[in-house]
Formats: structure tokens, C-alpha cells, sequence
């Protein structure tokens, strides 16, 4: 599907260093890519996180899920960070829908190295699932950046203890591909354990509250 991810943009961004180190990069997935994307996006229609071995999507998205695992992906973050991710363990997860009680503040876990989410809706207009870059863990509005999760754009964040971020409440269809190194295989294992078992959870929420966000 022609050029996936625009290496070159990412590249050239400069990485941000406060509150903590992250990217935002518009239209890094290409347009063509992106139309070619959605229309092999896993089919999410209950909210929360899903592990990409439990959710059905056609090959445009596999050849995603390729790229995220090569080698070049892999060196463009290296560069970014400045870190040696070779032979650190990877799990990819993505989301459909969002609930009035996504987006809640946190860190994210300190099993995971960086933290990479892909947004490939193709618009937005509401004011709340706009992720915040966050100064700290106890006000919303105290925000350096904010990403509308629209065209391909990407957002990249090394984890530490102050990374906080989150977004205001939004009830819907959003999105979001996230793809994360991990600290240990272990941890890689209890990561897939729980999204699988979250997962079948919320497979059974849906079927007997199906209005319920």
C-alpha cells in the first residue's frame, strides 16, 4: 500500500523534553496508507484496549502490524530516544470505541520502555478523546500539548514516572493503535494474559448490557 509510515517526518520533529520526552507527528501514517487502513481496521465495537491476536482485520492492517515489528520502526525510535531496543519484547493492542471513563489520568505502566499510539480516524470534531500532555497527575487543564486523533497522527512518549497524560470524556467510536516496548519478555506474557482476559470480560459486559459505556 505503497510508503506506510513517513520515516522522514519523524525524523525530523524534534523531541520534546518537557514535562517528559515525547514526539507528535501529524500524517505520519500516508494518506493512501491510512484509506487503505481503516478499511481493514479491526472490527471494535466494545470499549477498552484489544490484543490484535483476538479481533479480525484484513491484510492492509496486517502489513501495519508487520511494519511495527521490523527493523526500521524499530531503529526510528533508537534514533529518537537515544535507546537500544534490540531484542526488547513488543505487544500491540487497539482500541474501537471510548467510554465516559477512558481517558482518566495515569503514567502508564512501568513495564513498558515507549509508548507509541497511531490515530487513524479520519475526522474529529468534538473537544473531549483529545490526549493531553500532561505537567501533572492532578489537573486536566494543565496540559503542554493536546492531539486530536485524526489522519494518521502519531504520538510517542518515553514512559517515566511523571509521563501523565489523559483526555476529557468522550463517548464513541476513536480509534487508537498502541504499540509498546517492554522491559522484560515476563512482562510481555502478563501483558497478553490480561488484555485477553479483559477482553473476554468485556465481550460478556456487551452481550448483556449492550448500551453500557
Amino acid at each position: 500500500m505503497g510508503e506506510l509510515f513517513r520515516y522522514e517526518a519523524l525524523d525530523t520533529t524534534p523531541l520534546a523534553k518537557e514535562p517528559f520526552e515525547y514526539v507528535i507527528v501529524p500524517n505520519f501514517i500516508g494518506p493512501a496508507a491510512l484509506a487503505r487502513l481503516n478499511g481493514d481496521y479491526p472490527k471494535v465495537t466494545q470499549r477498552g484496549s484489544f490484543p490484535v491476536n483476538v479481533v479480525p482485520y484484513g491484510p492492509a492492517f496486517q502489513e501495519l502490524l508487520d511494519e511495527l515489528e521490523g527493523d526500521r520502526f524499530r531503529a526510528a525510535f533508537e534514533r529518537k530516544f537515544g535507546l537500544d531496543l534490540t531484542g526488547r519484547p513488543t505487544v500491540t493492542t487497539v482500541r474501537g470505541m471510548c467510554g465516559s471513563g477512558d481517558g482518566q489520568i495515569h503514567t502508564d505502566s512501568k513495564t513498558k520502555i515507549i509508548t507509541v499510539l497511531l490515530y487513524p480516524n479520519d475526522q474529529w470534531s468534538p473537544e473531549g478523546g483529545r490526549l493531553r500532555i500532561l505537567r501533572s497527575g492532578t489537573d486536566l487543564n494543565d496540559y503542554v500539548a493536546e492531539v486530536s486523533p485524526i489522519g494518521g497522527t502519531l504520538l510517542a512518549f518515553r514512559r517515566s514516572d511523571n509521563s501523565w497524560h489523559g483526555h476529557e470524556p468522550f463517548v464513541g467510536q476513536r480509534k487508537v493503535i498502541q504499540f509498546n516496548w517492554l522491559t522484560t519478555a515476563e512482562h510481555q506474557r502478563v501483558a497478553m494474559l490480561r488484555h485477553q482476559a479483559s477482553a473476554a470480560f468485556k465481550r460478556v459486559t456487551e452481550a448483556l448490557w449492550p448500551t453500557r459505556h
